[in-house]
């Protein structure tokens, strides 16, 4: 079946380039268009997309906050892929934290925005390589924070959960989560799948966003 792509800038000239790219590609179809966030919001309800190509500067409702209400009916919701000229620091986290499972520029090569596009349709990630770079250096030029003296997790997380989620925060995949804490493959993504629900995560960028507010990993991990 074809993703179902709705696509939200307030340039007529992107949205239609946009249309064409993705009409031109096997297994993506655009089910509609949105000039502001708050026309994404409501014709995110209406056809129920499987992925939101979203701007963030829009009239009105910017894309941000757009992504917080399509996002807030969790699981089964569209995926949001933040697809924007403007990469400032603050836009990366914001769109991140309303729940946002990419962030892409656009002066990136046609092939990556449609390869994003259906890694965020099944389920994963992806950041601009710069973007992460530059997220990354961000959350290393905080002041270090004492292991757990962030923000609390729930009650519900337990003491390995703690673990794998501060190896989740160091960039480890699940297959060395399993080798770090000599557990097997099935049993770190089982974990990894339990730390999603309990902490309301769509993908392991949340996880690694929680694991630094939490205090988990710091400046010298």
């Amino acid at each position: 079946m074809s993703v179902r792509v709705l696509l939200a800038d307030d340039q007529p000239l992107i949205r239609s380039g946009l249309r064409v790219l993705i009409a031109d590609t096997a297994g993506l179809e655009v089910v509609g268009e949105a000039g502001t966030g708050a026309e994404a919001v409501a014709l995110a309800a209406e056809l129920c997309p499987d992925v939101v190509v979203m701007d963030i500067r829009m009239p009105g409702m910017d894309g941000i906050a757009a992504t917080r209400v399509i996002t807030a009916g969790g699981e089964g919701a569209p995926r949001v892929l933040i697809l924007t000229t403007f990469d400032e620091d603050a836009h990366v986290y914001g769109a991140l934290r309303a729940g946002a499972s990419g962030f892409l520029v656009k002066d990136m090569a046609l092939d990556d925005i449609l390869t994003a596009v259906r890694v965020v349709a099944d389920g994963d990630a992806l950041i601009a390589p710069g973007v992460t770079r530059r997220l990354i250096a961000e959350f290393a030029a905080r002041p270090a924070v004492r292991p757990g003296a962030g923000r609390p997790l729930p009650g519900s997380v337990t003491g390995r959960e703690r673990e794998v989620l501060t190896l989740v925060g160091r960039g480890l995949t699940n297959a060395e989560i399993a080798a770090e804490l000599t557990i097997s493959a099935a049993t770190a993504k089982a974990h990894v799948a339990r730390l999603f629900t309990k902490l309301d995560a769509r993908d392991r960028v949340h996880l690694v966003i929680t694991a630094y507010e939490a205090g988990l990993v710091t400046t010298g991990r």
